[in-house]
């Protein structure tokens, strides 16, 4: 690798050097820990080593653009129930995925199942938070994942509130949306308690 290095910087780099910037980006989480690759011939090992999604980010992408011609021609080749009924299905496949790390989350009281869908959402890139308020409870969402996209697609907007509804077992009443222009999405959130017998 070295050699390589030199080649294509045209300077002269050591092997100390190397895995001096491997540890850095290491522990800035932007290379995963190396793995040993070996060829079945003499010699040292190779390590290899990867690229993680954190790194990946910083590369230019084109999901946004992709996502929104998906969007476009599902629109234009479907009627908007058939639409939906795709963007329920990939709802209904995120919570399933969601229950699967938390089996039994409709049996727990709501401020535990409110931290549920507030760790998910924000492993998905949501930025969510919830507190309490006179009718129930507020769930905000800073960021959308979606944003580049939901102003022309109001209906990703109706898959996170199926989302939420399925994380939460109650379905959410939207307040403000980031699609909208505000500054964060709330929904009103108002669910019975969960009964408790006595022992």
């Amino acid at each position: 690798m070295v050699s390589e290095l030199k080649t294509r910087i045209q300077h002269n780099i050591t092997a100390v050097t190397v895995r001096h910037h491997l540890d850095i980006l290491r522990s800035d989480n932007l290379v995963t820990a190396p793995t040993v690759r070996r060829s079945g011939a003499p010699g040292r090992p190779q390590y290899v080593y990867a690229l993680t999604d954190k790194a990946l980010d910083i590369f230019p992408n084109n999901y946004q653009n992709l996502m929104n011609a998906l969007l476009v021609q599902l629109k234009s080749s479907l009627s908007t129930p058939q639409v939906n009924v795709i963007l329920e299905g990939v709802a209904d496949r995120m919570i399933s995925e969601a229950r699967q790390l938390m089996p039994g989350v409709n049996h727990v009281p709501v401020e535990e199942r409110l931290d549920f869908a507030v760790s998910y959402m924000n492993g998905n890139g949501y930025d969510a938070w919830w507190e309490s308020n006179g009718e129930g409870y507020l769930l905000h969402t800073r960021n959308c994942p979606y944003h580049k996209v939901s102003h022309a697609h109001h209906e990703l907007c109706s898959m996170d509130m199926r989302l939420i509804a399925g994380l939460i077992g109650s379905t959410p009443r939207p307040l403000t949306r980031i699609s909208q222009d505000d500054d964060h999405c709330t929904y009103l959130i108002q669910v019975a308690p969960v009964a408790v017998s006595a022992s």
